[in-house]
């Protein structure tokens, strides 16, 4: 018995030295055979890490296969997620049986996902117990490509490699695109899932008027903004029956205060560097600087970050080793959770793999 005591306590110490809590227990589970991987299982962990800042925790979830020891830079993945919702609803929502998590796990991937600072079960800076007038935005893009940093050392750290796979979906590609630009000896390859570029026109949210720390979101303000720019037609099967509410649910779950509320409180920071660089057409990172290969995935109706985003920044990617672009049909912003979702899971996957 005394022996299991300090074995435990070794591991403990060493976890804590490491900068990283120790992990919920390894589960296994089975959701490759809905994932199109029948006979395969992954096993899922879900901790924390420290962040640069003192009190300040990323939550991380790992999924990988059962019977995989051993990963290359080529088979790691970390994804970040966009503006108002964190990782772990979207990235590893499982609908139909599986999530795109899961989809890359079942396919022999080390997969990653991390919620910055303010959302999900990251630690909420201090200003969002306050009234959101009392303090200035937070969380801006710089301070996101730091946590995104100190979960990308967690990783490499964690493997032994040198470089890991990116993805970042809406305003985490434009901290993805930014960190790798400064960092691309850490990336082997670059995802950006819905890109943001310069606007043409207002954006969604965050147009206009003052900003505060943060915002609230409720789930009738979610949907609405998920249907902008779909035709009446088209809007009854976009989003299989259930899902729509399946991820409200679990989105909302994440904030404390949701219960008592009914509101989704989300970081401003990335707001106030919309109105700073991409509404005044002036970039966060050059895309130059990029020298990693590069894919763009896009969707026909997005209305939050239009097809003309992609097709901008496309171009601009002149030193990347190798680039690719795909538009998916009959998808908006959040395709990623919508009946053509295989398509992009599909094309990103290609890429990953060669």
């Amino acid at each position: 018995m005394t022996a299991r005591i300090n074995l435990r306590l070794c591991f403990a110490l060493a976890a804590l030295v490491a900068g990283w809590t120790m992990p919920a227990r390894a589960a296994e589970d089975s959701g490759c055979a809905a994932a199109g991987a029948p006979g395969q299982s992954i096993v899922t962990e879900s901790y924390h890490i420290a962040s640069d800042t003192p009190g300040i925790e990323l939550f991380m979830r790992n999924k990988r296969p059962a019977a995989g020891t051993a990963f290359g830079p080529s088979r790691i993945l970390l994804y970040v997620h966009g503006a108002t919702y964190p990782s772990e609803t979207a990235f590893d929502l499982r609908l139909d049986g599986f999530s795109w998590m899961d989809y890359v796990a079942c396919r022999g991937f080390d997969v990653y996902l991390v919620d910055l600072r303010g959302y999900g079960q990251s630690t909420r800076p201090p200003e969002m117990d306050k009234s959101a007038a009392e303090n200035p935005p937070i969380v801006d893009t710089d301070v996101a490509v730091r946590d995104v940093g100190s979960a990308v050392d967690h990783i490499l750290a964690r493997r032994g490699v040198n470089k890991i796979d990116l993805i970042g979906w809406s305003w985490g590609t434009s901290i993805m695109g930014g960190y790798t630009a400064r960092n691309n000896a850490k990336v082997n390859r670059l995802v950006l899932y819905a890109p943001i570029w310069f606007f043409k026109t207002p954006p969604l949210i965050g147009g206009g008027g003052p900003l505060g720390a943060y915002r609230t979101v409720t789930k009738e303000n979610a949907r609405k903004r998920w249907y902008t720019g779909v035709a009446d037609a088209k809007r009854n099967d976009l989003v299989p029956a259930g899902w729509f509410d399946a991820w409200a649910d679990a989105t909302w779950a994440t904030d404390p205060t949701s219960a008592q509320t009914g509101a989704l409180r989300a970081p401003n920071g990335v707001l106030k560097d919309v109105r700073e660089y991409w509404s005044s057409g002036k970039p966060y990172y050059d895309p130059a600087d990029i020298t990693v290969p590069v894919f763009i995935a896009h969707a026909e109706w997005d209305a939050d970050l239009p097809s003309y985003m992609p097709q901008t920044l496309f171009p601009l990617l002149v030193n990347a080793p190798s680039k690719r672009m795909v538009e998916i049909g009959e998808g908006t912003h959040t395709v990623i959770m919508e009946k053509n979702r295989l398509q992009l899971f599909r094309e990103v996957q290609t890429f990953l793999e060669e």
